[in-house]
């Protein structure tokens, strides 16, 4: 424990999740004086590699890449999406419910060859 110039004090915790989850904690500290609850969550995500996708459609033709995603936390979620560069198309919000596999639609439309 670290007592610096102001009221604050650092406590340093080491955490070593062996998978992937939700996990919570509680940190009861007493004194004579004073008995304080803390209630810590930390949330590990997998590994991700980076992704790349091909497309290969004809000319004019749009072609549609569903993505996978997936929630393995304890929470749903609600994603909004930003897509960058021309010609793709895809919805501007997905929702995730927990334990699930939701596909994101992402569409190739070419305007040229």
């Amino acid at each position: 424990v670290f007592l610096g110039g102001s009221d604050t004090v650092e406590f340093p915790i080491k955490f070593t999740p062996k998978s992937p989850g939700c996990y919570h904690c509680q940190i009861l500290l007493k004194s004579s004086s004073d008995i304080r609850v803390y209630e810590i969550e930390c949330v590990v995500n997998a590994d991700q590699a980076d992704a790349q996708i091909e497309f290969l459609a004809p000319a004019y033709q749009a072609v549609t890449q569903e993505i996978p995603i997936t929630n393995i936390s304890s929470e749903d979620w609600r994603f909004e999406a930003l897509l960058q560069g021309q010609c793709f198309h895809g919805p501007s919000v997905i929702n995730v419910p927990v334990g699930e596999t939701v596909p994101y639609p992402l569409t190739f439309k070419p305007v040229a060859e």
